[in-house]
């Protein structure tokens, strides 16, 4: 498809940048014979009991971090984690940076630049580690918000709340699952009371999903790789709850992206474990 048909105006004045509040009288337009405006808590009524909502309980760890590569300034946005010490991440001034560059952040700890690739792309190898180095990225970094958020400087300790959602589980996403963020826990009660069950899989979004199409066609675009997972367990309730006659309803585009992944030719979600890079388009 070409990647114009897409395009609409949306006056930067009406992009919200603070949630709503509570996250589940955000807007919600309901397309069915045709279209109505409700919001989020109005969902129930529009789910059938033995429906089955899979949500993604990924966790955005702070991972946008600021430095210096000599005397000039650096940022970086972590957003694939390889091995414990080391991560891809896009850069600014990407381009500017060697190999074997020294970078040190904010806090007081540093990497070496590894590889360089495209698009300001770099892969960083942390003196620290593991367990150590997220507790400095707790402590020194910032949500990677979008770039219609804006702040003047990074993201705040309010932003820290606003954009994790109520499943937030397993760290590893540089950025929330949108969708999962209106929802509460009385909205979820509900949804409960209405006979309409719940499954959790894993997709660490990475900082590509903020990356703009630069190809005319939609084919030629390539996706960021994001890892994923869904369990064992997982796979069995969502295939009972489907060969049972109930509709599977994916939370958002994250949730949906793993699913298609993971269903075989035949349909059926098998367990997964690993990295997607799927481009989920019209027809």
């Amino acid at each position: 498809m070409n990647v114009d048909d897409f395009d609409f105006d949306l006056p930067s004045s009406i992009i919200a940048q603070r949630p709503a509040s509570p996250r589940d009288s955000a807007k919600l337009l309901r397309v069915a014979d045709g279209l109505s405006d409700h919001t989020a808590r109005d969902l129930p009524q529009f789910l059938r009991p033995g429906d089955l909502m899979v949500f993604n309980d990924t966790k955005v760890i702070p991972a946008r971090i600021k430095g210096k590569r000599g005397e000039g300034k650096v940022e970086a946005t972590l957003h694939k984690n390889i091995t414990p010490d080391t991560w891809k991440a896009f850069a600014r001034p990407g381009r500017k940076m060697k190999l074997g560059d020294r970078l040190t952040f904010d806090g007081g700890f540093a990497a070496t630049v590894l590889e360089k690739g495209e698009g300001g792309e770099i892969t960083l190898k942390f003196d620290s580690a593991g367990e150590a180095l997220m507790a400095l990225l707790e402590k020194n970094g910032a949500m990677p918000l979008p770039p219609y958020i804006k702040r003047t400087n990074l993201a705040n300790a309010e932003d820290a709340s606003d954009y994790q959602t109520l499943f937030a589980d397993k760290p590893g996403a540089v950025a929330a699952p949108t969708a999962s963020l209106h929802f509460t826990p009385e909205l979820m009660a509900a949804l409960k009371e209405r006979g309409v069950d719940q499954v959790l899989l894993t997709l660490h979004v990475g900082a590509g999903t903020f990356l703009p199409v630069k190809v005319d066609d939609t084919r030629d675009h390539k996706m960021h790789a994001e890892w994923g997972e869904i369990t064992e367990m997982g796979a069995d309730k969502i295939d009972k709850v489907r060969n049972a006659g109930g509709r599977i309803i994916a939370v958002g585009s994250t949730a949906m992206r793993l699913l298609e992944t993971a269903a075989d030719d035949n349909g059926v979600v098998q367990p997964f474990v690993g990295d997607t890079d799927i481009f989920i388009t019209p027809r």
